[in-house]
């Protein structure tokens, strides 16, 4: 049997972080509240902390990692690169066939 694999949204990770900051009971207590796995509140609280103090969202919602818009920009950038790059190897390809055309 395979355990179905729950996504939780942005906001209820959010708010299962605010209550164990905002209260005074643990990760298990509100865990077991909300009816989750413990270690999740845990790992939750751990992003937060880390991503917070490095100036990124903290959670996306879909297990995405967060990026900074720095690293959103290079990603993007890349990606345009990488399609230029095709671009230009389909343009030599197509000048080497017409050029062989040319000399009969």
């Amino acid at each position: 049997m395979t355990a179905s694999k729950h996504e939780y949204t942005a906001e209820f990770k959010e708010e299962a972080v605010r209550l164990v900051i905002s209260s005074q009971k643990s990760c298990a207590e509100i865990a077991r509240n909300l009816g989750i796995p413990p270690y999740l509140v845990v790992r939750w609280k751990q992003q937060q902390e880390q991503k917070g103090a490095a100036g990124r969202p903290q959670f996306t919602g879909r297990g995405v990692p967060a990026l900074s818009e720095q690293e959103a920009r290079f990603r993007r950038l890349e990606r345009e690169l990488e399609i230029t790059r095709q671009e230009r190897d389909i343009l030599k390809k197509a000048v080497a066939c017409l050029g062989q055309n040319r000399r009969p």
